[in-house]
């Protein structure tokens, strides 16, 4: 797979994870606005997460990720794959069916277990409703699995753009109750709060999951799999062999984010008791996240979804010089991105936020502004491990990269519980920001070092000469513009929102176009590549 094949593969896919990605956007700003950043936020966003880190997981390849290259081989059966897909969908709709029914029973344990600081004396209410929202959220389960299942079937038969498209009706359904909140009541608040209002942002935001998991049964029925109820676990043997593995795998990474989850919200507690107004916890940290993915959501994703099955035929034919380099071309094409990327979100991050999170305070925003600092500098590291994990999925090998996450969860674990006992309350938050990117950081030369019995020595400088360029060329082109932020104080300048915006537009496009001509100056080659992505997803867009 060439370059250009590469891109033209991934092109209809970034195109529907740029309008998933917007739309999304747009639902994280309006929960902000109705919600704002404090405790109610958090209690929402605690139980919204429980369901959501799981899809996160999946989606990354932690989880059904290592189905594809069963669902390959099934292809050859004598019926096509049909009774493998099958039996591979009941079983694990039924595993999560029952997980739901088990976390709605002990929802209050999970919710101690998540925030156990909401337990505290005077903050009844704050634990009454995050349990109500974790009850209403937590069917999520179900049909975010079914969602990732379906979209893997389709995966494996060539079928890309739907599992990339079906999240925007997924975020509408959510823009359009957080609107009519909106419209109805500008804010609400922990005391304001209705059991109705509870109940419709509970169930509003599980409604749009299901439209999001059942849009994909046609696709999969297009794609020439004819899916049926089919219980027994005749044939998938294998496959819950590896599952075992990657079901630690997904336990780590539940441990790692429990952490962070519970040191934001205890600093947001914390925060309340000492009289800080500013929202400090757990919602900040998913605002300022969420950001930080965009880039590596359009472009790393795309690029590796189109590149996995791929990988899994090479590996299937012990092409392993290939896979190799496939990797490495991954990594220097994402990387055109993800490079300058995380350098202006790291200098111009409170800059956004003022501008993006326009419905809440302005300390509020750019609060949420040194947190997006903070991850960005673990943006870069994050995207390669996810391509590097891919190549053990290829291989089947879901035990091996468990080594990978554990030290990084492990670092992560134990800076998040140094930041939350030195760091005054209303920047833990921000150290979590640290501990992150730390974490991945340290964690991509063991997932290299792992790698190796697969692939050979992954030799670092076949990339690090390259993002090296690339962060030389970032850094000429975006720092001019960090100094005239600085010099003139828009960061911090009470000013209008119109004001905020066109600066934000000056600094970033200027230092974009900056960024382009001194890759071009330094010769790095995938820039060309980027033109030819960019140049497949317009061609897409109008054909559409």
């Amino acid at each position: 797979m060439k370059n250009n094949e590469l891109f033209r593969a991934s092109g209809i896919m970034a195109i529907g994870t740029i309008l998933s990605r917007i739309t999304g956007f747009i639902r994280a700003l309006l929960a902000v606005a109705v919600l704002g950043t404090a405790l109610l936020a958090d209690t929402y966003n605690v139980a919204n997460t429980m369901p959501n880190i799981l899809y996160n997981l999946l989606v990354g390849g932690a989880l059904t990720a290592i189905f594809v290259p069963q669902l390959v081989r099934s292809f050859s059966d004598e019926d096509g794959g049909h009774a493998f897909a099958s039996r591979l969908v009941t079983t694990i709709s039924g595993i999560l069916l029952a997980l739901v029914v088990i976390g709605v029973i002990f929802a209050p344990a999970l919710v101690r277990l998540y925030a156990p600081e909401f337990s505290t004396p005077g903050f009844e209410t704050e634990q009454h409703i995050a349990v109500a929202f974790t009850r209403y959220c937590l069917p999520q389960i179900f049909f975010l699995g079914l969602f990732t299942m379906l979209g893997q079937v389709a995966n494996a038969r060539g079928s890309f753009a739907p599992l990339m498209w079906a999240p925007i009706a997924n975020n509408l359904v959510v823009i359009v109750v957080f609107g009519a909140i909106l419209v109805v009541q500008n804010a609400i608040t922990i005391d304001s709060i209705t059991d109705f209002q509870v109940q419709l942002l509970g169930w509003g935001t599980t409604l749009g999951v299901v439209i999001q998991a059942l849009i994909l049964i046609p696709v999969v029925k297009r794609s020439g799999i004819h899916l049926r109820p089919m219980l027994g676990v005749k044939g998938l043997g294998k496959s819950f062999g590896l599952a075992g593995w990657t079901l630690v795998y997904v336990l780590v990474s539940q441990l790692g984010y429990l952490v962070t989850v519970n040191v934001a919200t205890s600093a947001a507690v914390r925060s309340a008791q000492a009289g800080i107004s500013t929202g400090v916890g757990f919602t900040p940290y998913t605002s300022a996240y969420y950001i930080m993915l965009l880039p590596y959501s359009i472009v790393t994703i795309s690029i590796v979804t189109a590149l996995l099955p791929h990988l899994s035929k090479l590996a299937i034919a012990k092409n392993v010089e290939e896979v190799r380099k496939q990797l490495i071309r991954a990594i220097r094409m994402v990387g055109v991105v993800t490079v300058p990327s995380a350098v202006a979100l790291l200098l111009f991050g409170p800059l956004m936020t003022e501008v993006l999170y326009m419905g809440i305070s302005l300390e509020d925003s750019r609060y949420i502004g040194f947190v997006l600092s903070a991850l960005s500098l673990g943006l870069v590291a994050f995207s390669i491990n996810l391509i590097l994990i891919r190549g053990f999925n290829a291989f089947e090998d879901t035990k091996t990269q468990v080594t990978s996450i554990v030290i990084i969860n492990v670092i992560s674990v134990g800076l998040s519980y140094v930041f939350l006992a030195t760091l005054d309350s209303n920047w833990v938050t921000v150290g979590l920001g640290i501990a992150f990117s730390a974490s991945y950081i340290v964690g991509l030369f063991i997932t290299i070092s792992l790698l190796k019995k697969h692939v050979g020595k992954l030799q670092v400088s076949e990339f690090a000469s390259q993002h090296g360029r690339l962060l030389v060329a970032a850094l000429m082109g975006m720092l001019p513009f960090f100094a005239l932020t600085q010099y003139y104080g828009w960061a911090y300048e009470e000013t209008t929102l119109t004001i905020r915006a066109l600066r934000l537009i000056l600094v970033l496009g200027g230092s974009g176009v900056a960024y382009l001509l001194c890759a071009k100056l330094f010769k790095v080659s995938e820039i060309s590549g980027l033109r030819a992505f960019a140049t497949s997803v317009l061609q897409r867009r109008r054909k559409n």
